[in-house]
């Protein structure tokens, strides 16, 4: 009896082992502030040239009317790890710093919790930007005891291995962290910087070098497939980079390789490090079986100097109005490619409207999974556009934007109503400046024949400015844009942008 009750065991066993062995890997690289334009193969008309991104384009699927949550880093990043509108909670404009508490809910699902589930090991490599606490922080930033073990960081958000960097690569503290502990401690106070290299001052970790920062995240995400690879268990890799993100530093051969800016040249090293996974996940013969995901997090910003883009004839947001942290196209329209190996041998090009939310449910189809209510509450499935198959998943018909202000824009078909008169963020015309001021209240494009939004037509349509108003109501209200009971949002229900909406 003991022994057909091993053989039955070694049997589930067997089976669980292949059952993971067949779930493809996942590698999510998240780029940081790059810009639609900057990739050669969204932008023929562009100066920078990056070939290891365009090649993950031409063996599978590039989609074009892609868009972050935010226009901002953290709240994509929320998107992106809850499948969950970044508004919903209590960040309502900007973004968190090095030192801020956590903005994920320990309640609350993640996509590396969901994937532990179903049997990944998942690493993250990158820039958190989520919030974590650090040693004693209640005492204030200047206490903070560097030799502890952080808490509530990725560690305790789903993540078996973590090596991370608190906020963006110009935000102190500066130091690597990894599994919840400095690897080294911060004690050096170092000298803030202007222009492309904005580095804000701060303390700084004895082994940070912030131009040594892309290569050690490469260094440390490589390591984690070459382990994983040999492993039997499927793997999920986040890889959110610190680049092309201030400060701009080039360094070795890639110094004047773009041969447009310091800027282009930082990008070509992001074009780098996709190469090197490409050629670890092959070397390791598991690339058949790994879907790559590369987006960025919001369009290209202006602090990177876009007049010296411009000068050279490359524009980073192509036709697209705005930059990062605008409700405009070019601040939130980003590349988002998808790669599977040998599983999608053919180019495709999809105009299907996607969101970063939209990564969860894709993940939750892909692993046969029906999602509670309580879970990616704006989370549409695009798998059907990668496999081509027929699914039963709704697909996504309208996209809530927002910009780095907080105030919000809806889009449906080729409609776009943005919910105020201005940028919503950096670009002109600015908020509360005579400019906007003399604007209409509200801003309505039809994207189809006015990709520039340079024409608000709001007077000749009230009916769809009507429509579109109260689907975005209703989105706000009932705490979810996918079918569900209604929830209520974490923290405070008031917007102050929210000027149409009766509390």
């Amino acid at each position: 009896m003991k022994k057909k009750l091993l053989l039955f065991t070694l049997i589930c066993l067997s089976i669980a082992s292949n059952s993971f062995a067949q779930k493809p890997n996942i590698v999510y690289i998240l780029a940081d502030d790059l810009g639609i334009g900057d990739v050669s193969v969204y932008n023929p008309n562009g100066k920078i040239i990056t070939p290891n991104i365009d090649q993950l384009a031409k063996n599978g699927v590039r989609f074009t009317d892609a868009h972050t949550t935010s226009s901002v880093c953290t709240p994509t990043r929320y998107g992106i790890m809850t499948g969950r509108y970044n508004w919903r909670t209590t960040l309502k404009s900007g973004v968190l710093h090095g030192y801020d508490t956590p903005l994920l809910d320990p309640k609350r699902e993640t996509v590396a919790s969901f994937l532990q589930k179903q049997g990944y090991n998942t690493g993250i490599v990158g820039k958190w930007h989520l919030g974590w606490n650090w040693g004693n922080i209640e005492a204030g930033e200047k206490k903070v005891d560097f030799t502890k073990q952080i808490q509530n960081g990725p560690n305790k958000r789903g993540f078996d291995y973590s090596f991370c960097i608190p906020a963006s690569l110009d935000m102190p503290p500066y130091a690597y962290v990894e599994n919840g502990f400095c690897t080294t401690v911060p004690r050096d106070t170092c000298l803030g910087r202007t222009g492309i290299e904005l580095f804000r001052a701060g303390i700084s970790a004895p082994d940070f070098k912030p131009e040594e920062v892309l290569g050690k995240f490469t260094e440390k995400a490589i390591a984690y497939i070459n382990e994983n690879a040999k492993k039997d268990k499927p793997f999920f890799l986040y890889f959110p980079l610190a680049a092309p993100h201030t400060p701009i530093l080039p360094i070795g051969k890639f110094v004047g390789k773009s041969n447009v800016s310091p800027y282009g040249d930082f990008v070509l090293m992001v074009d780098d490090v996709v190469k090197q996974v490409v050629e670890t996940l092959k070397k390791n013969g598991v690339f058949e079986n790994t879907i790559i995901i590369f987006a960025s997090d919001n369009g290209f910003a202006n602090p990177a100097d876009l007049k010296a883009q411009l000068s050279k004839g490359h524009n980073p947001s192509m036709m697209y109005r705005g930059v990062k942290t605008d409700i405009f196209e070019g601040g939130h329209r980003v590349p988002f490619i998808v790669s599977w190996g040998g599983n999608l041998k053919k180019t495709k090009v999809s105009n299907q409207l996607v969101s970063t939310t939209d990564f969860f449910r894709t993940i939750a189809e892909l692993n046969n999974v029906k999602l509670d209510d309580k879970t990616a509450e704006d989370s549409f499935s695009f798998l059907s556009e990668i496999t081509g198959k027929k699914t039963s998943f709704a697909k996504r018909e309208a996209v809530v934007h927002h910009s780095s202000n907080g105030f919000f824009a809806i889009r449906k078909d080729n409609w776009k109503l943005i919910m105020c008169p201005h940028s919503g963020g950096n670009s002109k015309p600015k908020e509360n400046t005579d400019e906007a001021k003399s604007l209409p209240q509200i801003q309505l494009y039809d994207l189809s024949n006015d990709i520039g939004e340079t024409q608000n037509v709001y007077e000749k349509h009230p009916e769809l400015v009507k429509k579109l108003t109260d689907i975005l109501t209703n989105y706000l209200k009932n705490g979810r844009s996918t079918i569900g009971i209604n929830q209520t949002n974490e923290g405070p229900s008031h917007w102050k942008q929210l000027t149409w909406l009766k509390e």
